[in-house]
This record gives structure tokens, C-alpha cells and sequence, in this order.
């Protein structure tokens, strides 16, 4: 499959910079930047391989599609529709936050 583009909504760009404003804070630059090392990849990875990503989420909040893919070494998960031109990045969250409570928002 061709890879296609990952295109992040402006929530997930949100997200990312609190994390890694987070990540500056807490471990310093060379965790954050390990951070976006790991974002890269992982947004590599669902442009040629998107149904590879957990539809765990996908039931419970009646948004069929939705798929999370995990960044290797960080808690955090990517949350996307595969659409027929990109990948719609619909969140980047901490796993250990209530996901259904921070994606409510963004479908309701």
C-alpha cells in the first residue's frame, strides 16, 4: 500500500505540544526530542500501515474507523481515521488518561 500523508487536526498539534512542554520540563530536551523521534515514526508507520491500529476505542464512542497506534518508549497514543487521501490525526493522549472522556469532545 502507498503511503499517504498524516495530517494532524489542530487539537492533536495541541496535544503534542503540551506533551512535549511536558517532556522539556520533566526529562529535558533530549527526552522531548526523543518524543518527536518517536512521533515520526509512528506516523510513518500508520501512512503505509493504518489498519494496523487498535479500533479498540472505535465501539464505545460510536466512531467507526477510529484506530490508536502506540509510540514505542512514551505512554502516549495516536488517534486516526483512515481516510482515502490521508490520515485524519484526530489526537495524540497520554495512555493512562480516560480517552472516551477526551474524545467525546472532539465527535460531539
Amino acid at each position: 500500500m502507498t503511503a499517504r500523508p498524516v495530517i494532524p487536526r489542530e487539537r492533536a498539534v495541541r496535544d503534542i505540544d503540551e506533551a512535549l512542554d511536558h517532556y522539556v520540563r520533566e526529562g529535558g530536551v533530549a527526552v522531548a526530542l526523543g518524543f518527536i523521534d518517536a512521533l515520526e515514526r509512528a506516523y510513518r508507520h500508520i501512512a503505509s500501515n493504518p489498519a494496523s491500529g487498535s479500533p479498540r476505542h472505535a465501539l464505545e464512542l460510536n466512531l467507526p474507523g477510529l484506530r490508536s497506534w502506540q509510540l514505542e518508549r512514551y505512554p502516549h497514543l495516536i488517534f486516526y481515521l483512515e481516510r482515502n487521501d490521508h490520515i485524519d490525526v484526530w489526537r495524540v493522549l497520554h495512555g493512562a488518561r480516560d480517552v472516551p472522556a477526551s474524545m467525546r469532545d472532539e465527535i460531539g
